[in-house]
């Protein structure tokens, strides 16, 4: 098992959709057209694409509302992963 998309085994697909959904969340401004040319690139259509981009913002902004109304974490979870 691995904390971190970058030392996991994934497929290049899989690295890029996590490359892509990491820069959406942390850098949501720097977007460009080329981060999805780059998924297109590495085989997603754009209707896979677009549900991917529904599935980051959700979680982005659930997330958001969890840690605004300091929901309390499962035991296991980290709070402050790296």
């Amino acid at each position: 098992m691995s904390n971190d998309w970058r030392t996991a085994r994934l497929t290049a697909p899989d690295a890029a959709l996590c490359a892509y959904a990491e820069k959406l969340t942390r850098h949501p401004a720097e977007m460009r057209e080329a981060d999805v040319i780059t998924l297109r690139e590495h085989g997603f259509d754009d209707v896979a694409i677009h549900d991917a981009v529904q599935v980051i913002a959700y979680f982005n902004y659930i997330n958001r509302v969890a840690d605004a109304t300091h929901v309390d974490l499962e035991e296991e979870m980290d709070p402050y992963p790296s």
